[in-house]
């Protein structure tokens, strides 16, 4: 759809700096951008591409916006901004209400007349389908399964009994909601697996991504709360809480019984311990392992950093003399009569 730059900039908020009357219909880098298109600049690395673009306007912030060529949206957050330009220009699908013939819904199931249920999903007794949700092919819904208004099930999400999924939550491809949790008791050398009872609460506005898994409570409910964001394959253990507006990138494992405050940030491929507490506002830096609780906010990171091999080999060889050093230097302040600074810090 077409939208003046006059409208965008009312709309957003933004200083103009071009005619009102200008039209875009989509966005586009700005290496690709043409006549029609609406560009951002954010990320200074792509400052100089924006001489050289072609876009009809590029949303930027006052720092920038000097050395714009074309027409510009002036903002504070030009990624936020764009976001939301690009969200009316490409708006999502809305659903075509109705059932496909191929889809099953069972007996005592509810789907409200503005749903749609696509092609081969399926729908379990006494699970409800809200106001304008979309139930993708491929979608099983089990027994009990609530889904509020606007909620949207890409294609091929399982989501198990009992769970809850607020208004407006998007759940993509592959993903699998209240499976069992890892539970099982050690007898004689054996495991007995422990009923997960609870189910899984997820907010309003959550994003789920690909192939994300998230299991179901033992007995109390996993509870993803407003607004956080899923990426794809990630594994979220049972009674696992993860607080509202957090953000967890790809390959994040978390283990069971784990909090996760609000806003938190985790990045790629980190692992958490279970039963840990993650305050408020922290940010976790990829590939880093959490074996304790975080109580204060703040950065935090636990990888060693990539090395050449050869380096990388040594530091491990350094790393495996290390407790022969620390003998030998214990012993030489013992000598000399000097406490060991290694006993002072576990003091």
């Amino acid at each position: 759809m077409a939208v003046s730059l006059g409208e965008l900039a009312v709309r957003f908020g933004c200083e103009l700096r071009g005619d009102p009357q200008a039209l875009v219909d989509h966005v586009a880098t700005l290496a690709n951008a043409g006549a029609r298109s609406l560009a951002f600049l954010a990320n200074p690395r792509y400052r100089p591409q924006l001489t050289a673009t072609r876009a009809a306007v590029v949303v930027l912030d006052p720092q920038s916006a000097d050395g714009c060529p074309t027409q510009a949206l002036v903002c504070e957050n030009p990624y936020a901004t764009y976001a939301r330009i690009a969200a009316v220009l490409h708006p999502a699908p809305v659903p075509v209400p109705g059932v496909h013939p191929t889809a099953l819904v069972a007996h005592g199931a509810r789907v409200d007349p503005t749903a749609q249920v696509a092609a081969l999903a399926s729908i379990g007794a006494g699970s409800v389908v809200g106001a304008r949700s979309y139930v993708g092919p491929h979608c099983h819904l089990d027994e009990g399964v609530i889904l509020a208004e606007d909620v949207r099930l890409v294609a091929r999400v399982t989501v198990c009994r009992g769970v809850q999924l607020g208004a407006r939550v998007v759940v993509h491809p592959g993903a699998v909601i209240g499976s069992d949790g890892f539970g099982f008791a050690s007898e004689r050398g054996t495991w007995l697996k422990v009923p997960q009872l609870g189910g899984v609460r997820v907010e309003a506005d959550v994003e789920i991504g690909a192939n994300t898994t998230i299991d179901r409570g033992a007995i109390e409910d996993t509870v993803i709360e407003t607004g956080a964001k899923l990426d794809n394959l990630i594994q979220v253990g049972h009674n696992v809480r993860i607080g509202a507006h957090s953000a967890l990138a790809a390959c994040v494992g978390v283990s069971g019984s784990t909090t996760i405050g609000k806003r938190c940030m985790i990045g790629g491929m980190v692992g958490i311990a279970g039963h840990l507490a993650i305050a408020d506002d922290v940010v976790i830096t990829g590939l880093s392992l959490v074996s304790h609780s975080i109580t204060q906010p703040g950065v935090y990171s636990g990888a060693i950093p990539l090395e050449e091999a050869h380096t990388w080999r040594r530091l491990v060889a350094r790393f495996k003399r290390s407790g022969r050093l620390e003998s030998r230097v214990k012993r030489m302040e013992r000598a000399a009569g000097v406490k060991s600074g290694l006993e002072e810090n576990h003091d």
